[in-house]
């Protein structure tokens, strides 16, 4: 069905391109601000040519290659709808490049997320013709001999094909799916070590009672509160009466505050799933229709949104996250300060902190939308773009800056739990701890914690939960 697709609206656009009395927007024009410039049938190949090595003019490092395959997935997906008026080989070098996990080298800057992610996916494309970069087995190769070591040839772009693989979101959809793929186990992981600290803490469970939730029936708030309270329910430090009569926000309010990012994941999801579903160039063929219309798919700004709504939401859980740490270390409760037994001769946990607390502010920093920025570019024909690319490569930083505050967390709370000894947490914590403690040893006196840390982070991305 797709090999169809793709073949009727590429005769569709042959047999359309064949009449030199229609115009069509960079199938035989120029592009951006030269789009009333005419170009001759003879000249279209090389006007696809041309666009593509003018165009790869990224910069900045180079973007794993989990993105990048994350790239042709979503391009190929795209293009096989047949709504872009491709050959078949060039979606089969496409699908081919995924096969052999040959990943062509995209720099993380140049795109303005309109016009679509012009810059990396020509960057993305540039190999189809034997030009650029490409990873292949760990190593950086020359297309050129990647293509000579494995008997490969490179491809002649047709009219319009340029067009179509530049034109589209996918640099930015590929940031999204995988910022919102670590989003949703973050989110995971947060609670299982929220319901840790809360205990180590000793604090209170009644914020958790259901009836609390249903007064303010938001969805993630309800969810969230159930999910700690089955993380607390058979633990024993849960079931002994606390003296104090409420806890602080960081502990009390994880329902609303953990709730109210979860609501905001699951708004990013819906976007996201529908963009992983569209067609994202321009201009788009309808061939049972009759119709090449010109149009603007290929803006991001469904995605910039929904990038910087997520990055807010998955910043507040290390917020909340660094001020649990923060009491945690306070000497409060049973608790030795900076959960040392040598406080002074030792510094204990004092340091994780500032680095969590380090985090947090560069999160604030880093989480100024860049959706409700724009720059005026190709002469004034592009003179509203979406910085979705800005709000994905940022995003994705702030992810990461979460993981580690929530490591700082995990490190924090399960020594505050061995203080409590020989009490016991629920068993999912106590399986939890007993997993963690096979890395990550009791901090009885000051060694260099930068490696339990990192162990710490390493343990949070894979924990199956």
């Amino acid at each position: 069905e797709v090999t169809n697709a793709i073949l009727r609206s590429k005769n569709y656009l042959d047999q359309k391109i064949a009449d030199d009395t229609q115009v069509f927007y960079g199938i035989n024009t120029g592009f951006g601000a030269m789009a009333n410039i005419r170009i001759d049938h003879q000249n279209t190949a090389q006007l696809q040519h041309n666009l593509l090595v003018s165009h790869a003019c990224g910069t900045g490092k180079p973007i794993d290659n989990t993105l990048v395959r994350l790239m042709l997935i979503l391009k190929i997906q795209a293009l096989g709808y047949g709504h872009s008026g491709v050959a078949l080989q060039t979606v089969e070098r496409l699908v081919q490049f995924l096969n052999l996990q040959i990943y062509p080298v995209v720099y993380e800057q140049g795109s303005l997320g309109a016009s679509g992610d012009l810059v990396p996916l020509a960057h993305l494309c540039l190999p189809l013709i034997g030009l650029g970069t490409v990873c292949y087995e760990g190593k950086i190769y020359e297309t050129a001999d990647l293509y000579q070591k494995l008997d490969l040839k490179p491809i002649a772009l047709a009219a319009k094909e340029a067009l179509a693989l530049i034109n589209g979101t996918q640099f930015c959809n590929a940031f999204a799916v995988y910022c919102l793929i670590k989003s949703k186990h973050i989110l995971k992981i947060c609670n299982l070590v929220a319901a840790l600290s809360l205990d180590a803490f000793w604090c209170k469970t009644d914020p958790f009672h259901a009836l609390v939730q249903q007064i303010r029936p938001h969805q993630g708030q309800i969810d969230t509160a159930k999910t700690i309270n089955n993380y607390l329910k058979d633990s024993p430090m849960a079931q002994v009466e606390k003296i104090q009569v409420q806890d602080a926000y960081s502990f009390r309010c994880i329902p609303q505050v953990h709730g109210a990012s979860a609501d905001a994941i699951d708004y990013v999801e819906k976007i996201v799933a529908t963009e992983l579903n569209a067609v994202t160039d321009n201009p788009n063929i309808f061939v049972e229709e009759d119709l090449i219309l010109s149009g603007g798919n290929f803006h991001a700004q469904p995605l910039a949104l929904a990038m910087d709504f997520l990055a807010i939401a998955i910043s507040e859980l290390a917020n909340i996250s660094e001020r649990r740490v923060f009491q945690l270390l306070s000497g409060q409760r049973n608790l030795p300060l900076f959960l040392t037994k040598y406080a002074g001769l030792h510094s204990g946990l004092m340091m994780p902190q500032y680095t969590a607390a380090a985090l947090v502010s560069q999160n604030k920093q880093l989480c100024t939308p860049a959706s409700v920025d724009s720059i005026v570019s190709s002469n004034g024909q592009e003179d509203h773009v979406s910085m979705g690319a800005n709000a994905g490569t940022k995003l994705l930083r702030i992810v990461e800056n979460v993981e580690n505050v929530l490591a700082i967390e995990l490190l924090t709370a399960a020594q505050a739990l061995d203080f409590r000894r020989p009490m016991e947490t629920s068993e999912p914590l106590e399986r939890l701890v007993a997993s963690y403690r096979k890395i990550v040893p009791f901090v009885d006196e000051d060694r260099y914690l930068h490696e339990d840390m990192a162990e710490s982070l390493n343990f949070i991305r894979h924990y199956p939960i």
